[in-house]
C-alpha cells in the first residue's frame, strides 16, 4: 500500500473539493483502489456533483437533518458543535474508488469532497491510500 497525508484548508466552507489532489496522487500508479479517509471526528468524505448548486443543497439538507442549535448532549465548542460530531454518521469518514490506468474511475459528474461543518477547526488532514490491483 502507498499512502500520504495532505493538509486541507476548508475555511468556513462546508464542501471542499479533493478531486484534483486525488487525481495527482493516483497518476502513474496503474490499476487498483484508492481510499480517501478523514481522521477527524467532525468531518466526512463524499462523492457528489459540484458547481451546479449541489453544495448549498447539501448545506440545506444537513441543516434540516442536523440543525446547528444547542440541542445536543455534546456541547463544547461553538453553537451546534454537537451536530459536527454527529455528521460522520451520515457522511462517512472514508470512501474507496477504483483506479484504472492511474486515474480515479469517477462518473462524469462525480467529485470527491471533504464535508466539514466544524468552523472551529478549519485545517484538516486527509489520508490518501492506494492499493495496487
Amino acid at each position: 500500500m502507498e499512502s500520504t497525508e495532505i493538509t486541507v484548508r476548508s475555511g468556513d466552507r462546508l464542501v471542499t473539493e479533493l478531486t484534483g489532489e486525488l487525481a495527482r496522487f493516483c497518476a502513474g500508479r496503474g490499476d487498483g483502489l484508492v481510499n480517501v479517509f478523514v481522521p477527524h471526528a467532525t468531518a466526512g468524505v463524499a462523492l457528489m456533483e459540484t458547481g451546479s448548486g449541489s453544495e448549498p443543497d447539501l448545506a440545506g439538507a444537513i441543516d434540516r437533518l442536523l440543525p446547528a442549535e444547542d440541542i445536543y448532549r455534546h456541547r463544547h465548542g461553538s453553537l451546534g458543535h454537537g451536530r459536527d460530531h454527529v455528521l460522520p454518521a451520515f457522511v462517512s469518514p472514508s470512501v474507496s474508488i477504483p483506479v484504472l490506468a492511474g486515474e480515479p474511475a469517477l462518473g462524469t459528474w462525480q467529485s470527491v469532497v471533504l464535508v466539514d461543518s466544524n468552523a472551529d477547526n478549519q485545517v484538516r488532514k486527509v489520508r490518501l491510500s492506494f492499493v495496487a490491483g
